[in-house]
């Protein structure tokens, strides 16, 4: 199975009362960091069979902004084993739901979607660290419990790959 680990983007700041920060939506940042996230990740030909989100706003919001630019065509799941408080024990639950499929991308929040990262890319009682930035994209590819990190791609990096894809496919001129 692929996995990719997509935290989301960039939301403003932290709210101290957590019924009111559950709601909390993109700012202007986020909702652009989507469109390029998607449009680097199609340009990548990411492709998945299962978009899972944190319950929270502005995790769903990252996931179908995302999901629509890659042209992911299936029903955002919505799964509690994503949410800030949620452990690697239901990390690991919410892989066996979705074992069956080849390919999620899972939507979520620091410091746990990158500890559930870390937890899958180490030995058994060993502790990776990733740090995955706001719109941070990874792809892990997992052998039974374990995963191997492929790669970790930044907002920044994402830009600049789309960016590059879309020079790269417009015809060139030539002079007279």
């Amino acid at each position: 199975m692929i996995i990719y680990f997509l935290r989301h983007a960039s939301a403003g700041e932290h709210l101290l009362n957590p019924k009111k920060d559950e709601k909390r939506a993109l700012d202007k940042e986020g909702i652009e960091q989507c469109g390029y996230v998607g449009r680097a990740l199609a340009a990548l030909e990411v492709q998945v069979d299962a978009l899972i989100s944190s319950p929270l706003k502005r995790s769903t919001q990252t996931a179908s902004l995302v999901g629509n630019e890659m042209g992911y065509e299936g029903k955002l799941q919505i799964d509690a084993g994503l949410k800030p408080a949620a452990t690697v024990a239901d990390f690991r639950r919410l892989l066996e739901k979705y074992s069956r499929q080849e390919s999620i991308m899972v939507v979520g929040h620091n410091p746990n979607l990158s500890q559930f990262l870390g937890a899958v890319i180490s030995e058994a009682e060993c502790e990776a660290s990733v740090d995955l930035k706001k719109g941070a994209v990874a792809r892990v590819d997992m052998r039974r419990n374990s995963g191997t990190l492929q790669w970790c791609l930044t907002p920044k990096a994402l830009r600049t790959l789309y960016t590059v894809a879309v020079e790269s496919s417009r015809p060139k001129t030539s002079r007279k």
